[in-house]
């Protein structure tokens, strides 16, 4: 018997050596695929660029190594800033003659879409043309869409235009029947990340920042709208109050899009523009394709001068960070790389970031402190720069802004689940033995004690007047005048601007342009900030193509799809939060 059992197990190992064999060949070949694939790719003569966004989310695609097998390296080239150098590229590359924007699904911010708008424009003015085509056109679609010079809809499709809104849930009675109460202790009266779990209803604070905040956003994309469509800004609002472009019709004749059609009526369109018979195909490249061309490549120099971008995206955790989470490790290291190498003369800090974790971003802070004694730092804004997000921005040289990037959000808070009610309804008791007053902390089954809320509260306080004090320094302002714009208050770009928050309203070009300037060089090139460490067991998960491949991350996200993966997110991050925090109330998605 056991014979047997000393045979089997060597066909098993024997077995598991030869799969393991056989997979490390197959990483190999991938690698070398890869690294082949990385090639320049050949853009035909007369050929249309098709503007497929649908998988850009971040504006930058980070940057992976694996110090143990460095022909693993890897740059994807697939964030925003990739779409737009390649954009910029595209206006000089002789082979191209136009860009076209085809049933177009954007994941993208309101902010990232102004910067994708205001590089079309310019593209526009090379005198190459941008066409579009929708079956149906979502409301952030649009705004990306009227940039074009011709815009088609399907005879049956409609434009969603009808202006911004924004829902607020409430789980006070919720709290109360279920038994499971969130302990709130906050500094801001604006901060409405806790308003949920203290109310039914909105307050008045809250309702005068939301307010506030959606007309801004959408000052600024009915302005875009109004100036691109050449449509009055009075009428682009009427269309939106009326609903006047729920259908075709209604569409057209108020002018949101110019051609009634059907898809292969409007390739018919582009083939006429490039003189390409009605029976012959037309030349077409992906956008992400042309990002590997030979013009993206020439037109990106490393001649020159440096100007380090390095982008703060996604939550501020503590940690090492990651491509959309950022951690002080990773940002630390850049921001130390950039003021050490003597070829970079400027330093930007794109940020995009809800906020996070107190800790990590007073480490940042700090470490930005230390880079600005030997270089300048200046900070652009995304989609977001709120809470925690501010406070690694408020000490720059200095900040810009899109209109419509949310920021501000200077306020504390801090939330203990209590399930004291919940394990009482269902049999649960518990009881302590400590060996010093306050050696239990606090517990989850027990009430929240007077002494351990004052004690949270101390924290909160302190952590809210270093916030302040931080602000007052980078900003030049009194603690009054800090105070008096933050309670955790929520601002767009362009109010922000009149209160002192940010400097100017601009793009990621704008203040690399600036930074330039303030490091006295005018030829430059940029290098892109963190550089991702990994293990050879992530490249297993990040390989495409490959059935057992896939992470479990996007095994779920084609489970639920990718709105509910989102709140899944959402709900996970939650979960892992430690400390004070320093976000944003809530999360705003532009439809």
């Amino acid at each position: 018997m056991q014979f047997l059992k000393n045979v089997l197990s060597t066909i098993v190992g024997l077995f598991l050596f030869c799969f393991l064999f056989f997979i490390f060949i197959v990483l190999i070949g991938v690698a070398v695929g890869s690294s082949g694939s990385e090639d320049v790719v050949a853009v035909k003569d007369n050929s249309v660029i098709e503007l497929n966004i649908a998988e850009v989310t971040n504006d930058y695609g980070g940057k992976f190594s694996y110090p143990e097998f460095s022909f693993l390296d890897d740059e994807p080239k697939d964030g925003l800033i990739d779409i737009l150098d390649a954009i910029d590229a595209a206006k000089t590359d002789s082979k191209i003659k136009g860009i076209s924007i085809t049933n177009s699904t954007a994941a993208l911010g309101m902010a990232q879409m102004k910067a994708l708008r205001d590089k079309l424009e310019e593209f526009k003015k090379s005198g190459k043309f941008v066409v579009a085509y929708s079956d149906s056109y979502s409301q952030a679609d649009y705004y990306l869409n009227s940039v074009a010079d011709t815009l088609y809809l399907n005879p049956i499709g409609e434009v969603d235009f009808k202006g911004l809104s924004s829902e607020v849930m409430f789980f006070k009675d919720f709290q109360e029947k279920s038994g499971i109460k969130m302990e709130v202790i906050r500094h801001g009266k604006y901060k409405s990340a806790v308003e949920p779990f203290l109310s039914n209803e909105m307050s008045p604070e809250n309702r005068e920042q939301l307010t506030t905040l959606l007309n801004s956003i959408w000052t600024s994309v009915s302005t875009d709208i109004s100036k691109s469509r050449n449509i009055p800004l009075d009428q682009v609002n009427n269309i939106a109050t009326n609903l006047s472009a729920r259908t075709a019709d209604m569409a057209k004749s108020v002018k949101l899009v110019d051609k009634l059609g059907y898809e292969d009526e409007y390739r018919n369109g582009i083939r006429k523009a490039l003189k390409v018979k009605k029976d012959e195909d037309y030349n077409t490249i992906e956008i992400l394709d042309y990002v590997k061309s030979g013009s993206v490549a020439a037109a990106k120099s490393s001649l020159g001068d440096r100007i380090a971008v390095i982008y703060a995206q996604g939550e501020i955790t503590g940690g090492e960070g990651d491509i959309n989470v950022i951690g002080e490790g990773a940002m630390r290291e850049s921001l130390k790389k950039a003021r050490e190498d003597k070829n970079v003369k400027a330093i930007v800090l794109r940020v995009d970031s809800p906020g996070g974790s107190a800790m990590t971003s007073e480490l940042i802070w700090r470490e930005i402190e230390l880079t600005k004694k030997k270089k300048p730092v200046v900070v652009s804004m995304g989609n977001l720069a709120a809470s925690g997000g501010y406070y690694i921005s408020c000490n720059a040289d200095r900040i810009f802004a899109e209109a419509s990037t949310i920021t501000g959000s200077i306020g504390v808070f801090g939330v203990l689940p209590n399930l004291t009610q919940l394990s009482n309804k269902v049999g649960i008791h518990t009881e302590e033995v400590s060996t010093h007053a306050n050696a239990s902390g606090y517990s989850v089954f027990s009430p929240l004690k007077d002494n351990t809320r004052a004690y949270v509260q101390e924290s909160v306080e302190n952590i809210y007047k270093t916030f302040v004090s931080r602000v007052m320094a980078g900003r030049k302002m009194t603690f009054e005048q800090v105070d008096a714009i933050g309670q955790g208050r929520v601002w767009a770009g362009s109010d922000a601007l009149k209160i002192g928050l940010v400097d100017e309203i601009g793009g990621l070009d704008a203040a690399i342009k600036h930074a330039a300037k303030l490091g006295k060089t005018t030829k430059y090139s940029t290098k892109a900030y963190p550089q991702f460490e990994r293990d050879l067991s992530k490249y297993f998960s990040n390989l495409s193509g490959l059935p057992f491949a896939k992470t479990k991350e996007e095994f779920i996200k084609e489970e639920v799809g990718a709105e509910n993966y989102r709140v899944i997110e959402r709900i996970r991050r939650t979960t892992q939060r430690r400390g004070a925090q320093l976000i944003l109330p809530y999360e705003i998605n532009i439809k």
